[in-house]
């Protein structure tokens, strides 16, 4: 049975431990789907260290790194129902991954080389990006809501960071779920850090303990330890279609990288903090307890290494293929009519693109 972290507990003496001794049972899991779950994790990290790749490359625009996000990202979607829902913030590409949306189709957000959507967020039940901060909580309510109004039972999970908890859109989508008991899992990833702004700078109380306020259960679980995560969500998810009943979530990480490819986390953030949580990696973590426990051999693990860079071949291939979208779409979706103006606008843009110089019209 997963252990749910106890706020006195030592981040790195829960189940399985560091180095991956110890035993443990976790209820509802067979071999394959601990094995998948590996494969999960590798494909993410992969995923991820490629992204900060195309960034440098000049491939893809500003990046959020979730290095170290890995087991909160994998663990909660193999433990929802696939009628479930999720709705992220701007961190949780592993996520959308996983839940199936095609990568290369996700980084055009990234790219600039799509306007209107990335993909069907209906087809992967997967909400679409929400970059301002808080705001995809009060989606994950009101479609919960909706969803038992028209009685299908279902639950939607949705992601934040420990910074979103002081956003008013926390607070207001907490109360009107308990007070309409609206079938959600609020799944915060505590990483210590706001961009620069440290946790003790956001919160006195635990985050999980702020659940007491509004009537439900609160959960403080280890986010570096995936099956921990898996067997929370999982129960947490059970209540909400069962009991119309949300649970708080507080999943303790660290933001290994800076907060996107465009941040310098050295300037406030200490380097002896950083190596402190390189222990506590939760692939290797993971990959340790699988090996002492006898459910992988060394064959697996080089054999989910070669499906992750046949992976990383075909993500940089399709990255590199797509096309940057026309000029004239800059002017088409905004007007019925272009006014004189932008009309002019767009002429000197197409002319210019096509290398005929970009002179004013108006000479």
């Amino acid at each position: 049975m997963a252990q749910v972290l106890p706020a006195e507990r030592d981040l790195r003496r829960v189940i399985g431990d560091v180095d991956g001794a110890g035993d443990r049972e976790v209820e509802g899991v067979g071999e394959q789907q601990l094995l998948d779950i590996y494969r999960s994790l590798v494909r993410l990290r992969t995923y991820d260290e490629r992204s900060v790749v195309y960034h440098r490359q000049g491939r893809i625009g500003p990046y959020a790194i979730f290095w170290n996000h890995e087991a909160m990202q994998a663990g909660p979607f193999h433990a929802l129902d696939d009628e479930d829902w999720i709705f992220p913030s701007y961190r949780e590409l592993g996520a959308a991954v996983v839940r199936g949306v095609d990568l290369v189709e996700y980084l055009h957000f990234y790219r600039a080389t799509w306007h209107g959507g990335t993909y069907d967020a209906n087809a992967h039940r997967f909400g679409m990006v929400s970059v301002p901060v808080g705001s995809q909580i009060l989606h994950a309510v009101g479609y919960a809501m909706g969803a038992k109004l028209d009685e299908i039972a279902l639950a939607t999970l949705v992601y934040f960071g420990d910074g979103a908890t002081s956003e008013g859109d926390f607070h207001e989508g907490c109360n009107f779920a308990a007070v309409f008991r609206s079938p959600v899992v609020f799944f915060c990833q505590n990483n210590q850090w706001a961009i620069s702004v440290p946790l003790s700078a956001q919160t006195v109380a635990p985050i999980w303990k702020k659940a007491e306020a509004y009537g439900f259960p609160g959960v403080l679980v280890d986010g570096n330890d995936v099956l921990a995560v898996y067997q929370v969500t999982k129960e947490a998810a059970a209540r909400a279609r069962e009991e119309g009943t949300p649970t708080l979530i507080e999943a303790v990480t660290y933001r290994m990288g800076p907060h996107s490819t465009a941040d310098d986390a050295s300037r406030y953030r200490p380097g002896e903090e950083v190596d402190q949580w390189k222990a506590m990696d939760p692939l290797d973590r993971y990959r340790s307890w699988l090996a002492s426990s006898d459910v992988a051999d060394q064959a697996f693990f080089e054999g989910v290494e070669g499906e992750a860079k046949q992976f990383a071949a075909k993500m940089r291939a399709g990255v590199i293929a797509s096309d940057p979208r026309p000029v004239e779409e800059l002017f088409e979706w905004v007007f019925a009519d272009l006014p004189p103006h932008l009309a002019r606008q767009r002429d000197e843009a197409l002319r210019f693109a096509s290398g005929d110089g970009g002179g004013s019209a108006d000479g």
